[in-house]
This record gives structure tokens, sequence and C-alpha cells, in this order.
């Protein structure tokens, strides 16, 4: 097939298949003579892949056509699927694409542990202090992605692959600390926030959803009859949220938005790489969802806060309304355990009681008659 235009669409879009493959999706070209050379690339790339396959059967499967065949089977399907992406591409870049999967061995993985962890975070601008990356971010980006290609190569596709003792690779991470929004903080942020975003983020204060639960949101995932809404988390595991009323309004206003997902933004700018048109609606993405939180949150002036904190933030305040049963059905967490480190949150909530519940005087203000009462009790044996 040829490309084509949908309705009201202002760029036109593929659909072609190679060997029984079928690939789908957008050229980001307006004038169909572009749109059509945009198509002949992306079949030449899509061809290059599968070839590389092939020859990947006849020998040792190479890390570039494990990555390639990753991606089709698994990561295009991910919410974050983008950045499933950048993590593949920038260890075929470490590894090299023509690397056999029997040569990633514990040495090759402990040499780019250390690559990774030498890295410094691109965030903020020119004035934002320079740190390396976290443990939690050499873990999540590099480790994991390549323990999931590999795992696949040798348990799915039946392929040799080198020998890895994975729990030797994965660094020690910081434990989670609750990081609870003031209602200030929160307006500064979401003041701060808009072309769509600002929906998402307040959505997640309302809710305490995982920013990839969020970007995932689908409109049939939306059950207004029943006001009810589901959202897929960690592991594929689907749960069910009742809708307060403030969860309601906010679903019901993005209800019209022209695409099959909950949560879109408006684009600032044209970009043909990205494919796509200023002031057109696009589903959120991961990255993009994350990025305009941590800017917003600078420019707030509000510090130490991430987005999942605003899971912590919802967390923290169903359960000063109810128990950690009621906090765990709203975040989903299989064993009640995981929940109990909101607890430690309520602390100064339980010395306010405390001091609400104490005696009118203090020990400190005791009088001579207080005294001279414990004294008569104690000769009576009261005391």
């Amino acid at each position: 097939m040829s490309v084509f235009k949908r309705k009201n669409a202002k760029t036109y879009e593929y659909d072609f298949e190679i060997e029984r493959r079928r690939f789908t999706g957008n050229t980001g070209k307006a004038d169909k003579r572009e749109a059509v050379k945009e198509r002949d690339r992306i079949k030449r790339e899509k061809q290059a892949e599968i070839d590389a396959e092939k020859r990947a059967a006849n020998g040792p499967m190479t890390f570039g056509a494990a990555t390639a065949r990753y991606m089709l089977e698994v990561g295009e399907h991910q919410v974050n699927a983008m950045t499933t992406l950048a993590s593949l591409e920038w260890l075929e870049r470490s590894i090299g694409k023509s690397t056999p999967l029997t040569h990633i061995t514990d040495n090759v993985v402990a040499k780019l542990v250390a690559k990774r962890r030498a890295e410094i975070r691109r965030v903020g601008n020119a004035k934002t202090p320079k740190r390396p990356i976290g443990p939690a971010t050499v873990n999540r980006t590099m480790t994991e992605p390549l323990r999931k290609v590999l795992r696949r190569a040798a348990k799915t596709w039946k392929v040799p692959v080198g020998e890895v003792e994975w729990s030797q690779h994965m660094l020690d991470e910081p434990q989670e600390r609750v990081r609870e929004a003031s209602k200030g903080e929160e307006a500064k942020i979401m003041a701060k926030l808009d072309r769509g975003y600002e929906n998402a983020v307040r959505f997640a204060f309302m809710n305490g959803c995982r920013r990839m639960e969020i970007v995932g949101m689908k409109k049939t995932d939306v059950d207004f009859f029943t006001r009810q809404f589901t959202v897929t988390g960690k592991g594929g595991k689907s749960r069910v949220i009742p809708m307060n009323d403030a969860t309601y309004a906010l679903l019901w206003s993005l209800k019209d938005d022209p695409t099959e997902y909950v949560f879109t933004y408006a684009a600032a700018r044209t970009d043909a790489r990205k494919r796509i048109i200023k002031g057109h609606r696009y589903r959120i993405t991961d990255a993009g969802l994350r990025t305009a939180m941590r800017r917003r949150t600078i420019d707030a002036g509000v510090e130490n806060f991430r987005f999942h904190d605003t899971r912590h933030t919802a967390a923290t305040r169903v359960l000063r309304k109810s128990n950690l049963r009621v906090v765990q059905e709203l975040l989903g967490h299989s064993d009640v355990a995981t929940t109990t480190k909101y607890a430690h949150a309520m602390k100064e909530d339980v010395r306010a009681a405390l001091n609400a519940a104490s005696p009118v005087k203090s020990p400190v203000t005791t009088t001579a008659e207080d005294v001279k009462v414990l004294e008569d009790n104690a000769k009576d044996g009261l005391a």
C-alpha cells in the first residue's frame, strides 16, 4: 500500500508488509512525494533488521539482531517504549551491534556498569550542578534492559548466550524516601504546568498512579457509568480504582481529545524527527511527562520533589483519612508490607493526637497540693 492520509490529518501515514510482517506509522510529512521517500527509507531499515535476524539464525545471534527483535516483540508494545529504545541504543553503542551474545559475559557487564555509573546526569541547564548517574538509574537503564534481552534470547528464542551472574551487577539502591508535597507546593507546581501536562499531574496527585500507568491509560479504561477507571501497572497487572468527584470532572473534560489515550499534550513546535506538528495533540509519553514535571518543579521553586512523589503524596493523604489496607488497594501493592513505608509519615499526626489527649496539667506545673495527695496515697499503699 502507498502512503495515505486519514480524515482531517495533515501528514501521511504508511502501511506495508515485509515477509508477512506488517509495519504502520506516520511519516511526519505533509507532502506526498516526501512521504513516499520517508516510507521507502523506513522500509529499507526494516528490511535490514529482518536480514540481520536471518544472518543471526545461521550463526551466533548478534546483539544488534537481538535488540531489534526484542523491540519488535516486546519494546514497541510497552507504555515506555521510547525509554526502552533509548536504553537499548546506549547498549548497542557500548557493546557493538555485531558482538555475538555469547561474548557478553560477567566481565563485559561489569565494564558496562562502570561506564554507565561514570556518566553525568543530563538534566537542567548549564547552571545545574553536574552529578554522576545514581545506582537506581544504572540498574533501570542499563543492567535490567540488558538482562531482559539476554534472558528472552535464551529462554524464548533458544539461542546461546554468555553466562552472567546478574545479582553481582545490580547496584545497591538507597531506601526509598516518602516525600509528601504540601498543598502550597502542589499549587506552585500546578501553576507552572500547561499544554496538557497539568491534567496528568493533577490526576497523579489525586490518585497516586505511577507515571507509566497514567501515560498508558486509554479512553476505554474509563467507565463513567460506574464511576471507575482501570490502570495497568508493574508486571502487566491491572487494578480498578473508583473515581472521586474531582477525578470524574477531570476525566470527563478530556473525553473528546482526538486520540485513543486519555492524557495528551499540545506540541509546542513542529519536529520532523519526532513526527509532530505544532498545535496538534499527541499522546503524552513517559519521558515527556518526567521531563515536564522536572522542569516545572524547578521553575516553581519546589526542592527535592520528583514525579513519583505525587504517588507518595496521594498515599499519605489517603492514609490520614483511612488505613493501610485502603492505601494498599489504591496503590496496587500485592503485600501490605510494601505499604507500611507510609506509616512513618503519620508520626506527626500521632504526636498531635497525643498532645490533644494529654492532661490539662503538665508535670512541670504540679502544685504542692498535688504532691501532698501523692504522698498520702503512697502511705496508704494506693500509689
